[in-house]
């Protein structure tokens, strides 16, 4: 046994055990045993199997899925059952923040669940918060705690790089003003021209496109956003295109999050591809014909090398970032 499988415990959560795996394999580490249980009430229970005394143990986790308030309890009752098994530190990999949309008070007496969440992280014990594509980058202040925030964008523009699209007919898209500036870093790296969205809510999961900045006729346009839902946005935002005489389209998220009829739509869609990332798993017959998955695991991979080991992680932030 070595040395990392000593002292560095990785444990899954239910909600995403195959990113897990993956990122297991790339670290060279078995995932730890947890016996995960529910009772008959619904209760979460949570037993480590493996001793973790002195150990720094990340636990994987999605925040996401049919039963996203069980994930947040499972994490934290992980958490809670690590910490009180002496476990030197607890790193939350949290592949998808749950409650991240909630980041601040739209309209007079509404909640801020993105904090609450965060409070209830630190109240559990996780010493660590590891993250990817966090929907307002803002989150990360609701922690007192070291915050690592990764980013998919190098990899959605490797993935795009190696289908050698002609760059002179290129355009990444924003679908609104809030992710106009990820999709300014993102045409920045494919060397492509930029175009942004007005995006209005009429409604929960309602969207309408009211405005297009920037010219997408006869291009090959990139849909940037950081997650997809139920898919209103992005159907409303390829009709938009359509309209305006977009070449192609491609659409690209880090969260494939698929709720209600999101995924129909998005595999139903008049477009190219729609490329996702692994961070909140996609049943593997859908990953066929237009929705594509690329995986997150490497950089997680790499991530927790690099805290475990004390080694500088910045290169992995956002590049505005980097020192």
């Amino acid at each position: 046994m070595t040395e990392m499988q000593k002292s560095l415990a990785l444990f899954s959560g239910s909600v995403n055990p195959e990113l897990a795996d993956k990122v297991a394999n790339e670290l060279g580490v078995s995932l730890g045993n947890v016996k995960l249980e529910r009772f008959s009430n619904g209760e979460i229970y949570a037993r480590y199997l493996d001793s973790v005394r002195g150990a720094d143990v990340f636990l994987i986790q999605s925040v996401a899925g049919d039963r996203i308030n069980d994930a947040l309890m499972e994490l934290l009752i992980m958490a809670d059952a690590a910490k009180r098994a002496s476990a030197r530190t607890i790193t939350a990999v949290i592949t998808h923040y749950g409650y991240a949309r909630q980041d601040r008070k739209a309209a007079a007496r509404e909640p801020i669940t993105a904090k609450l969440v965060a409070n209830l992280i630190t109240s559990s014990g996780i010493t660590r918060v590891m993250s990817i594509d966090l929907h307002q980058g803002q989150i990360q202040g609701f922690f007192d705690m070291p915050v690592d925030h990764l980013t998919a964008l190098p990899i959605l523009a490797d993935y795009f790089k190696a289908k050698n699209l002609d760059h002179s007919k290129l355009c990444v898209v924003s679908p609104d003003v809030g992710r106009a500036k990820a999709a300014k870093k993102l045409s920045d790296m494919l060397e492509a021209d930029l175009a942004i969205m007005h995006k209005g809510r009429p409604g929960h999961n309602k969207a309408e496109i009211t405005a297009l900045i920037g010219d997408v006729a006869g291009k090959i346009c990139v849909l940037n956003d950081d997650m997809i839902d139920t898919g209103g946005s992005v159907v409303a935002a390829v009709e938009t295109l359509k309209n305006k005489g977009a070449e192609k389209i491609y659409v690209c998220c880090t969260h494939p999050v698929f709720s209600g009829p999101g995924l129909d739509r998005m595999a139903n869609l008049d477009v190219e591809e729609v490329v996702v990332c692994d961070t909140i798993p996609v049943p593997l017959e859908k990953q066929t014909g237009k929705i594509k998955v690329i995986s997150v695991a490497p950089l997680f991979a790499r991530a927790i090398a690099n805290v475990y080991s004390n080694r500088s992680v910045s290169d992995l932030f956002d590049p505005d970032f980097a020192l």
